[in-house]
């Protein structure tokens, strides 16, 4: 065999194995870009998540008021969901009732829901802890499905059971009834001590999400751009809920910050 033939056989063989390197290279990342990545990876499972100045009812100047009666919201994707949705399974949390303050889940099994005859199977709870000391989901925790559940706290006025706040109507309940001191409502993220020196411990909500994931609820203010309560006077801006979360999957039952 000539020098030339050999020579001609080895580009060939190099032509070939060119060839094939490249076809390899390109599988290989078509491979990885086709990857799906575990859902538990993905959405906002797993993260602590802040909204702030949600305008649920804004009844102050210049802002836009709430043309209904209630107002919803995606823990799951973190958005407002227009009340036309609301036979749906596109949002988890519902503002109802005296002021658009009572909270609800998605239930489209209960006629009383905001999502009547939608597939969606939430539920809302609440308990007398902090939003840190809640880790995970109570064995005995009794899921409610109708709708404005969870409002006005029976340590001030008006109350409905276990509130989220506390609604102090002549403003003597926690401070010394001066006229900016009447008629706050103190969210129950932190301890309020009243003026018989007693003590609201702090309220958690959780949370059956639309898909039957699960979210622990810190509701933290009402009021606009003011989140701690010494700082709610009478006539400032109200109904903007500020308020943080953290959602994990259905198949979890511990609410971890990964």
């Amino acid at each position: 065999m000539s020098n030339q033939t050999i020579s001609k056989k080895i580009r060939r063989y190099s032509f070939f194995c060119y060839v094939l390197a490249l076809i390899c290279v390109g599988y290989s990342c078509d491979k990885k870009e086709n990857i799906i990545p575990d859902e538990e990876e993905t959405g906002n499972y797993y993260k602590l998540i802040r909204v702030e100045n949600l305008p649920i009812a804004p009844t102050d100047e210049g802002s836009t008021p709430n043309p209904h009666d209630h107002y919803l919201y995606s823990l799951s994707e973190n958005k407002s969901v227009d009340v036309e949705l609301g036979n749906s399974t596109k949002w988890d949390l519902a503002f109802g009732g005296i002021f658009t303050s009572f909270l609800s889940a998605n239930n489209g099994s209960d006629e009383d829901n905001y999502g009547a005859g939608s597939t969606a199977k939430g539920g809302i709870a609440i308990v007398e802890s902090t939003f840190d000391e809640v880790t995970e989901i109570p064995k005995d925790l009794e899921f409610k499905t109708g709708k404005d559940v969870i409002g006005t706290d029976d340590q001030g006025f008006f109350g409905e059971g276990m509130g989220w706040y506390l609604y102090d109507f002549f403003g003597t309940t926690v401070r010394d009834g001066a006229p900016e001191d009447q008629h706050i409502a103190y969210a129950l993220a932190v301890p309020i001590t009243k003026k018989d020196v007693t003590t609201v411990k702090p309220r958690t909500v959780i949370l059956k999400t639309a898909n039957g994931d699960y979210a622990k609820i810190k509701m933290i203010s009402c009021y606009k751009d003011l989140f701690t309560p010494e700082l709610w006077k009478k006539g400032e801006p109200i109904m903007y809920a500020t308020f943080e979360y953290v959602i994990v999957p259905s198949s979890s039952t511990k609410f971890e910050i990964k």
